[in-house]
């Protein structure tokens, strides 16, 4: 049985228990406990006048009713701004309850805690709440004239404004280089909103234990030690009394970051004010109108370039709309502008955001978070040049890579860890490469013509970017090997669906020379670590990945070292193969770890025959030496902190039909060459591929949160949000490209978000090109289509 198990297609062990119907999900749990519901406001923009309840209160199983008024000290306050920035000089968040004002659909006033759920819902149905209408701002730009405010405090509703610019290499502003430039064009795209949407949506629920004072919480989270941490504080609790866990997690996609939710703490602070287990689980509509959306923008354009394409200026003006709040701050314009940028030397790039307020639901990373807009920007300025120039669209993007013979390479900008935009790795030109031959770029324009006699239009698209992956400030591993000679390993960060169970074992088994079906992994447990950061940004198999492997690393070192006493070897002659130490090329006198894990802990008590050998009267110890030179047991714990974050790249292209007559969009092939460094598991890499490109599918083709006029979402349930079934979903081809990472002991970048990124501007392309028509916003439907058709009739 082979141990060297890093980079083998290894199945995922999780989901036999998960197809099975074995896992453990938030409403899984806590079947006595009672139920708690919410009352939302109906309106996007109000004042509350009064909360009458006396309706309510005869109802049997009622056993509590809260708003506002009711919540003391720190619960009471506003929710945390995560992530402050100095740009953002009017962050707002909202209070648990609405106090006084409500600025979204869907914005909780009122608490009822009863017996169960139906009994709760029941509550607040006889809940009267008078509100005051005042007028909602929804609609980027109907936001930014200020006319009407969604803060009062807030002039303009203008959160944020930050301006990054970069000279030319010569020193040119970009106003210079794009005032010298040969061609210059300026437009206009917008991207639609859109949201997670995991199976599972966000669910708390809380055991209070009066007699120790402890606090167990339950939460659908992508973070559960930060989770920990905010209730601890919140709640007046000493860190130490809070127990946060993540069970089995439906999905997260970013929504799921965002800590803490007013449910995660009223739901723990009604457990302990009560006495009682406590339990909420989200609702679909709910979580449409009341958890997080992302994607929408405005963005202006202006580029200079020259004749074979290369780009000699770009400034670019992006209007995001961040929704009634700002709890997570202006990460993603702040990835929108910074990874826009993509795989490409640009002579001068200035880029402005202003990060404006709406009466909408808040904005927070989803899965790309700011890249598929800026993505979107980058590759729609790609086309405009080559169609500009008759060039191949192709070669006009070639022109403009960094080589690879030039990393690391700073584009001059800060990226959304605080840290300079420098490029780790990559080889775009080979990208590029493998991407035409998969796709078969060079033979599409006669299999194009051949479509066009039969009466057909297809078109193709392609994308490239560039995501940062790996983002800190760090993440831990512990590793501890037992007496039944079993590796039991533990990570801070939380899981969602990504296989992490598989992938931190392969990494261990590796490490440590032992075979994969002896290593167990715990994720999002603070019982078992305590301390990280959480799951987004592509970053868990770079930052606990290397963790784990560090922590490994220490084991190792320790067994080998208790090993050699054993065996009268010098470490350095020893190696570990299927779990047992032996010296290098005699693998039949060795000693398995499993009693190697004895020895590293001197027992006065036996109990059982292996523990035997530890034992004082055992004759095993030396008896000119102390009975413990080290820690007891065989295990490490260590940290992976990076100096800056990892660069994973990639590819896409995509062939489509256009319906003459209904306009129907086609995905005839879709096409991927991803590099994410090292690869620990290509079957997993191969999985978040794809699921991302279902996603970016969706992103493109059908996925749009629809406000009207007054606020209201038109369309906040799965009959009317459109989202691609697997009948949509084209089948993927890919190919891998690994140029290692120089920044970490693996070598590896992130992958989780790679599939979703360029896929709308993929498939933007690929209409265009078969349509002739230029297509400047996403996603884009039929109806759409067929619209755009007749205008340019």
């Amino acid at each position: 049985m082979t141990t060297k198990l890093f980079g083998e297609p290894i199945p995922r062990r999780e989901d036999e228990r998960l197809v099975l119907g074995q896992g453990r999900y938030l409403d899984d749990l806590g079947r006595q406990a009672v139920a708690a519901a919410f009352v939302r406001s109906p309106h996007a923009h109000a004042r509350i006048r009064d909360i009458d309840v006396s309706r309510a209160l005869d109802v049997e199983g009622l056993i509590a009713i809260y708003t506002w008024e009711d919540l003391p000290g720190l619960v009471a306050e506003p929710l945390p701004l995560l992530i402050p920035h100095p740009a953002l000089t009017h962050g707002r968040t909202a209070y648990p309850l609405a106090k006084e004002i409500v600025r979204h659909v869907g914005e909780p006033i009122v608490m009822v805690v009863a017996t169960d759920r139906y009994v709760a819902e029941d509550v607040c149905g006889l809940i009267d709440v008078d509100y005051e209408f005042l007028k909602p701002v929804v609609g980027l730009e109907e936001a930014a004239q200020g006319v009407h405010l969604v803060h009062e405090d807030v002039p303009g509703n203008l959160g944020a404004h930050l301006v990054q610019e970069v000279p030319a290499r010569d020193g040119r502003s970009v106003a210079e280089a794009l005032e010298s430039a040969p061609h210059v064009l300026e437009f206009r795209l917008d991207i639609e909103r859109s949201a997670s949407m995991p199976l599972e949506g966000r669910g708390v629920y809380a055991r209070w234990d009066a007699d120790d004072r402890s606090l167990r919480v339950y939460s659908s989270t992508q973070t559960s030690t930060s989770v920990r941490m905010a209730l601890a504080a919140k709640l007046g609790l000493p860190l130490p009394q809070v127990e946060v866990i993540a069970p089995d997690v439906g999905g997260g996609f970013g929504v799921k970051i965002v800590h803490p939710w007013p449910e995660e703490i009223l739901v723990p602070w009604a457990a302990i004010t009560l006495g009682r287990e406590v339990k909420w689980a989200e609702d679909r509509r709910e979580h449409f109108i009341s958890s997080a959306h992302e994607r929408g923008q405005v963005q202006h354009i202006k580029v200079g370039f020259d004749e074979q394409g290369r780009v000699l200026a770009l400034d670019v003006d992006i209007l995001h709309d961040h929704g009634a709040y700002t709890p997570y701050g202006i990460i993603v314009p702040i990835i929108t502008a910074t990874q826009l940028l993509g795989p490409y030397k640009i002579g001068a790039y200035r880029v402005v955001f202003s990060s404006i307020y709406t009466n909408t639901v808040q904005v927070t990373p989803y899965r790309g978070a700011g890249r598929p807009q800026g993505v979107f920007a980058m590759e729609r300025t790609m086309d405009r040049i080559a169609a500009h120039l008759g060039l191949d669209r192709t070669d006009v993007r070639a022109a403009n890579f960094i080589g690879p013979d030039e990393f690391p390479y700073d584009q001059g900008l800060i990226f959304q860890d605080g840290r300079p935009l420098i490029y780790d790795s990559g080889d775009y030109p080979e990208s590029l490469r493998m991407l035409k031959e998969l796709i078969g770029w060079d033979d599409f324009p006669a299999m194009k013509q051949a479509a066009a006699e039969e009466g057909r239009r297809i078109g193709i698209g392609v994308g490239c970017y560039v995501e940062g992956t790996g983002v800190g400030p760090y993440e831990g591993g512990h590793v501890q090997i037992t007496s039944d000679g079993r590796v039991h390993v533990s990570t801070g960060l939380t899981s969602q669906g990504q296989g992490h169970e598989t992938v931190f074992a392969q990494i261990a088994a590796t490490e440590l020379g032992v075979p994969f079906e002896k290593v167990s992994v715990v994720t999002g447990d603070t019982r078992r670590f305590g301390y990280a950061v959480g799951t987004f940004a592509s970053r868990a198999a770079v930052m606990s990945g290397n963790a784990i492997a560090l922590a490994c690393r220490r084991v190792r070192e320790k067994a080998l070292k208790i090993a050699a006493d054993a065996l009268e070897a010098d470490p350095r002659d020893l190696e570990i193969t299927d779990g047992v130490v032996h010296v290098v090329g005699a693998p039949a006198a060795g000693i398995p770890l499993a009693t190697v894990a004895v020895l590293s802990n001197p027992l006065r008590y036996a109990f059982d025959e292996e523990a035997q050998r530890a034992t004082q009267f055992a004759g095993t110890a030396d008896p000119d030496k102390a009975p413990l030179e080290d820690e007891p047991g065989l295990e490490g714990k260590d940290y992976y902190s990076p100096i800056r974050s990892t660069f994973a790249s990639g590819m896409h292209a995509a062939i489509v039909e256009t319906d003459p007559d209904t306009a129907e969009i086609r995905i005839l092939r879709y096409a991927v060459v991803h590099d994410c460094g090292r690869l620990i598991n290509p079957m997993i890499v191969e999985g978040q591929i794809h699921g991302g490109v279902a996603q970016g599918v969706g992103g493109a083709l059908y996925e749009k949160m629809a406000y009207d006029e007054h606020g209201q979402l038109l369309n906040a349930s799965f009959m009317d949000f459109l989202m691609p079934y697997v009948t949509e979903v084209p089948h993927i081809e890919t190919a891998h490209l690994e140029t290692p990472s120089p920044l970490n002991p693996l070598g590896i970048k992130g992958a989780g978000e790679a599939g979703v990124i360029p896929v709308s501007s993929v498939i933007a392309g690929a209409i265009e090109d078969a349509e002739g028509i230029p297509i400047m916003r996403m996603p884009i439907s039929p109806s759409d289509l067929y619209d755009l058709r007749r205008a340019t009739d």
